[in-house]
C-alpha cells in the first residue's frame, strides 16, 4: 500500500483508505505472527513461505497504485518499498520481507491514527451540525426538517441543544450560550430579547424563542462548515516540496544500493540499503503536522481552509490590515454630547433616543444603546418621517425633535445665521477629527450634537506588537477614511504606512506592491476587502460570517471578533510549519545514515527493516507534537475570554 494513498491528502478517499489500511495491517501482523510460530516449532521452510506470502498481500496493492501513478507521470518513494520486497522475496529473505510488509502498512495506520487525532476538532465541527428544529406552527410545535426554516420562523433552541440558524432572542427569556465550538470562548454569553445570535452556539440555559433571520444554508454555522470541509480537502506546497525530496531520495537510494552490490559483490546489502531507505510514512509527517495545525487553530476560532494557508501565514513578512472593522469596532459609540442652549445633555440625550427608536440606521443604534446604558427613560415618537441620508424628524412628549445633518436642519428649521455657521464649523473639526456627528433640533432650534466615534479595539496595540514578534516586517493600515482619520490611527497603532482613501482597487494593487517586501497576509472584515484578500498571499476574514464575500475570499475566517487571535494564526502556523520540516529532514537524515551503515554491511536487510520502522514511527509521533499549544500562544489565552468591552459613552 502506497503512502500517498491512505493519506488526507492522497488519493483514495480517506474512509476507503481507513479501511484497506486496516484489512493489510490485520492480515500482515496475522502473516509475521503466524510464520515466526512456524519457524519456532521447527518449520523453517513452510514460515519462509508465510512471510512470503504475506509480503505479497502488500506488494501486489503496492505495484497496482504504483502502476496507477506512473501513468500520471508521479514518481514517488513507493518504488523504494517495492524494490526492498521484491528483493527480499528474490533473495530469500522473506522475514526482511514480511518486516518490510508490516513497516508499510503500520506506519499507514499509525498515519490514519495520527490524521485522525488532527482531525477531531474539525470533524466534531461538522458532526454536531443540526438536522431539525423545533418551529411553531398554528399553535403547534413541530419539528420540521433544517432545511425547511425560513427567515421569519419562529424556533424553540431547548436546553442543550445547538442554535441551528442565524436570528434573534425572540423573548420573553434570555438565552445563555455557549459558543466554545464556535469561536474558541470558553465562558458563557448571555444575549437578551432582540440581540442577534449566529447558529451553532450551544444553549446553555434554559429554553428561548429564536425568530430565524437566515436559512441554514446562509447561517454562520453552515459557512464555517464549509470552510472546514475546503480546509480537508487542501494540499499544501509543503507536502509537494516534501515529495521532491523524494526526486533526489529515490536515485540516490538505488545508486546507494547499485554501488554497495558492486562493491562487495554482494546483492543481500543492496536489499539492505533499500529496506533501511523505505520511507513512505515519512513523507506523511508533512501532512500530519499540518493536519495538526489546522486542529489546533480551529481550537482558537481559528478555520484554516489548508495546508496551503498554514505554510502562507509561517512564513508570513507584510501585514496588510483594513482599518474599519478590523482594527477599529467598526459600530460607532457615543463619544460626548455638545449641548448649544438650555437642555441638560442627559435631557437632550432622551429627546434623540426616543426619535432614534424607529430608526433602522447604524448611527440611531448607537444613540439608543447610549440612552439605555444611562438609564433614561424612553418615549415612543409620533408623526415621525425620516429622510434617508439626511435625518429624522418627530414629536416626542409634545416636543418636536429633528436629527441629522447641519445643512439638512438649517433647511427645515428656523435657526439664525450665526447659529447655522457655528454648526458647520463644529461639523468640519469634528471630521478631520475623525469623528462623527449627529445634530439635534428641539422646538426649530439647534440644540446640540451627538459626538460618536468608531474606537481602536482594545487588542489592536498588543496584537500589533506581538505579530512584529513573530517575524512581520512590515504593518500597512488600508482604509476608505480621510487621511487625517486614518493618521490619527496609524500613528496610535504604531503602524509602518497608512493608505487612505483606497477604492478596492487600490487595496489590491497595495497588495501587489507590497508582495516586493515578503509574503503579505492581507486581514479585513467587509465586502469591499474581498477583493484584496483573495489577492493577498494569505487572505483572513475577521469576525466575518461564513456565507460573507470577505469569508469566502479568504483562506482563514477568524470566527471570533478579535484581532489577537491573528496571533495565534500566526504562531500555530510557524510551529507546525517547523514541526513538518524538522520531521521530513531528520527522518530523511536518519535514513541516508542507516543506508550507509547497510551498504559497509553493519546491517543486515532484517535489522534495516526494524531499524526504518522506528524512524517512521519516530518522526510520525514528532509530526504529533503539533497539536499540542506551543509557547507563542500562551500571551493570547492569559488574555479575557469575553468579548471586547466597548468604550461607554461621555
Amino acid at each position: 500500500m502506497s503512502a500517498s494513498a491512505a493519506s488526507p491528502s492522497g488519493r483514495l478517499p480517506w474512509w476507503t483508505a481507513q479501511r484497506f489500511a486496516g484489512v493489510a495491517f490485520a492480515l500482515t501482523v496475522a502473516g509475521l505472527t503466524a510464520g515466526t510460530l512456524t519457524w519456532l516449532a521447527g518449520y523453517h521452510h513452510i514460515a519462509g513461505h508465510v512471510w512470503a506470502v504475506t509480503t505479497g498481500l502488500v506488494l501486489l496493492p503496492l505495484l497496482l497504485d504504483i502502476l496507477v501513478s506512473l501513468r500520471r507521470g508521479e514518481v514517488g518513494v513507493d518504488l523504494i518499498a517495492l524494490f526492498a520486497m521484491v528483493g527480499a522475496l528474490a533473495f530469500g529473505e522473506f522475514l526482511a520481507g514480511a518486516v518490510v510488509a508490516l513497516m508499510l502498512s503500520g506506519g499507514e495506520m499509525l498515519e490514519i491514527y495520527a490524521a485522525g487525532r488532527a482531525r477531531k476538532e474539525l470533524a466534531g465541527l461538522v458532526e454536531r451540525a443540526p438536522r431539525v428544529v423545533h418551529r411553531y406552527e398554528d399553535g403547534e410545535l413541530t419539528e420540521p426538517a433544517i432545511d425547511e426554516v425560513r427567515p421569519g420562523d419562529r424556533l424553540l433552541v431547548k436546553p442543550g441543544e445547538i442554535v441551528p440558524v442565524d436570528g434573534v432572542v425572540a423573548g420573553p427569556a434570555e438565552a445563555v450560550l455557549d459558543e466554545a465550538a464556535l469561536t474558541g470562548e470558553s465562558t458563557p454569553v448571555e444575549r437578551r430579547p432582540g440581540d442577534r445570535v449566529a447558529s451553532g452556539g450551544v444553549n446553555a440555559g434554559g429554553p428561548f424563542d429564536l425568530r430565524a433571520v437566515a436559512t441554514a444554508a446562509d447561517s454562520t454555522y453552515a459557512g464555517i462548515v464549509r470552510l472546514v470541509k475546503q480546509a480537508e480537502a487542501s494540499r499544501a506546497p509543503f507536502v509537494r516540496l516534501a515529495d521532491r525530496y523524494s526526486l533526489v531520495f529515490l536515485p540516490l537510494t538505488l545508486l546507494a544500493a547499485g554501488l554497495a552490490w558492486i562493491v562487495s559483490g554482494d546483492p543481500v546489502r543492496a536489499l539492505a540499503v533499500l529496506v533501511v531507505a523505505t520511507p513512505c510514512p515519512l513523507i506523511l509527517a508533512a501532512p500530519v503536522a499540518f493536519l495538526c495545525g489546522i486542529s489546533r487553530a480551529a481550537r482558537r476560532g481559528v478555520i484554516v481552509k489548508g495546508g496551503a494557508v498554514i505554510e502562507g501565514l509561517a512564513r508570513a513578512r507584510v501585514l496588510l490590515l483594513d482599518k474599519t472593522g478590523t482594527l477599529t469596532q467598526g459600530v460607532p459609540v457615543l463619544s460626548r454630547i455638545e449641548v448649544f442652549g438650555s437642555l441638560a445633555a442627559d435631557e437632550l440625550l432622551g429627546l434623540a433616543a426616543s426619535l432614534d427608536q424607529v430608526s433602522p440606521h447604524v448611527l440611531a443604534a448607537a444613540i439608543v444603546a447610549a440612552a439605555r446604558e444611562r438609564g433614561l427613560a424612553l418615549s415612543f415618537p409620533a408623526e415621525v418621517h425620516e429622510q434617508l441620508g439626511a435625518g429624522i424628524e418627530g414629536r416626542v412628549d409634545g416636543r418636536h425633535v429633528a436629527l441629522g445633518r447641519a445643512s439638512w436642519l438649517a433647511e427645515h428649521d428656523e435657526s439664525d445665521d450665526v447659529l447655522v455657521s457655528r454648526l458647520r464649523d463644529l461639523h468640519r473639526s469634528l471630521a478631520t477629527g475623525g469623528l462623527i456627528n449627529v445634530f439635534v433640533a428641539v422646538d426649530g432650534q439647534p440644540a446640540g450634537a451627538m459626538v460618536l466615534e468608531d474606537p481602536i479595539r482594545e487588542d489592536s496595540p498588543l496584537a500589533i506588537r506581538e505579530l512584529r514578534r513573530l517575524g512581520i516586517v512590515r504593518v500597512v493600515m488600508l482604509t476608505g477614511d480621510h487621511p487625517t482619520v486614518a493618521q490619527r490611527v496609524g500613528q496610535e497603532l504604531g503602524v509602518d504606512a497608512v493608505l487612505a482613501e483606497c477604492s478596492p482597487a487600490e487595496k489590491v494593487a497595495a497588495v501587489h506592491r507590497e508582495r516586493a517586501a515578503g509574503a503579505t497576509v492581507m486581514v479585513g472584515d467587509g465586502v469591499n476587502d474581498a477583493p484584496a484578500l483573495a489577492a493577498a498571499d494569505v487572505g483572513v476574514a475577521l469576525g466575518a460570517r461564513g456565507a460573507t464575500a470577505s469569508s469566502e475570499a479568504a483562506d482563514a475566517v477568524i470566527v471570533l471578533d478579535r484581532l489577537d487571535r491573528l496571533v495565534d494564526a500566526l504562531a500555530i502556523s510557524q510551529r507546525s510549519h517547523a514541526i513538518a520540516l524538522q520531521s521530513v529532514l531528520a527522518g530523511m537524515g536518519l535514513s541516508v545514515a542507516g543506508m550507509i551503515v547497510a551498504a559497509f554491511g553493519y546491517l543486515p536487510p532484517l535489522a534495516g527493516a526494524l531499524v526504518q520502522e522506528a524512524i517512521d514511527v519516530a518522526v510520525i509521533l514528532n509530526a504529533l507534537r503539533a497539536l499540542a499549544p506551543g509557547r507563542l500562544e500562551a500571551w493570547s489565552s492569559a488574555l479575557p475570554t469575553s468579548p471586547m468591552p466597548r468604550r461607554s459613552p461621555a
